[in-house]
């Protein structure tokens, strides 16, 4: 894919040190959106084992449509989904996450929805059903959903999982901090757009462990919560903006 390809949808994949569940990860992405115009960016956010490697031999093999961007030390999840983001060239990004857990087939779905939605929304977010996580996980997340909920009043059950598909310009309008990508239905509806649910079912993890911990996924993103309600309460009106021209 040469640079001035622009594909209709951007594919983001953050990951650390998730080459095994990569092998057949991007085989179901491929495999779910035959047909599509698409690419796939995979943000690796400064793995030490072969994913580096992995990448490289399958964009040597003929894989055109993928994209390997490297941090160069770890920055954590929300910084890798920023930096796929503001790589990519579709018009719509789909994200996921690199372990395997989010299901390919969800991505054309997702996607899909957004656009029947029409431009009144900017996201469409995955909500799982049936997760495989530990009880611990489990409970982290929904303790942090719960209060996220009481508070912003965004509407979305789990607004956790890795699947979304929002607007690139959209994307790339929100306010960043780390742990972003856990309240980007609350930040998109913000900015004046509304939200469609998708449920999907979770998968278990092929291989490895997770290396974004509980503290990450959970409880540590409650504090955020604070600052999510704060930046919502400064802008309560989101005019129309129309240029007029003699």
């Amino acid at each position: 894919m040469n640079a001035a390809t622009t594909p209709a949808i951007s594919i983001v994949i953050p990951c650390k040190n998730e080459a095994a569940n990569l092998s057949f990860l991007l085989d179901e992405v491929d495999a779910a959106l035959a047909g599509r115009d698409f690419e796939v960016v995979v943000v690796d956010d400064g793995s030490t084992d072969g994913t580096g490697e992995a990448l490289k031999k399958r964009i040597e093999a003929g894989a055109a449509h993928l994209r390997h961007i490297r941090h160069d030390r770890s920055a954590g999840q929300s910084a890798a989904v920023r930096s796929g983001v503001f790589a990519a060239r579709g018009a719509i990004v789909v994200t996921m996450d690199g372990d395997g857990q989010n299901d390919p087939v969800y991505l054309p779905k997702l996607a899909d929805a957004l656009k029947v939605a029409g431009p009144s929304a900017g996201i469409a977010a995955g909500q799982r059903l049936k997760r495989t996580d530990t009880k611990l996980k489990q409970f982290s997340s929904r303790f942090a959903n719960n209060l996220r909920e009481a508070i912003l009043r965004d509407g979305t059950r789990d607004s956790g999982c890795g699947l979304k598909a929002v607007h690139t310009d959209l994307f790339r309008q929100l306010p960043y901090f780390d742990g972003w990508h856990r309240y980007l239905p609350a930040l998109v509806l913000r900015e004046g757009y509304g939200v469609v649910h998708i449920d999907v079912v979770d998968r278990q993890r092929r291989h490895g462990k997770s290396n974004y911990g509980i503290l990450d996924r959970g409880l540590r993103g409650a504090l955020d919560l604070f600052g999510v309600w704060w930046l919502r309460r400064r802008r309560k009106v989101v005019p129309t903006a129309t240029e007029i021209r003699p």
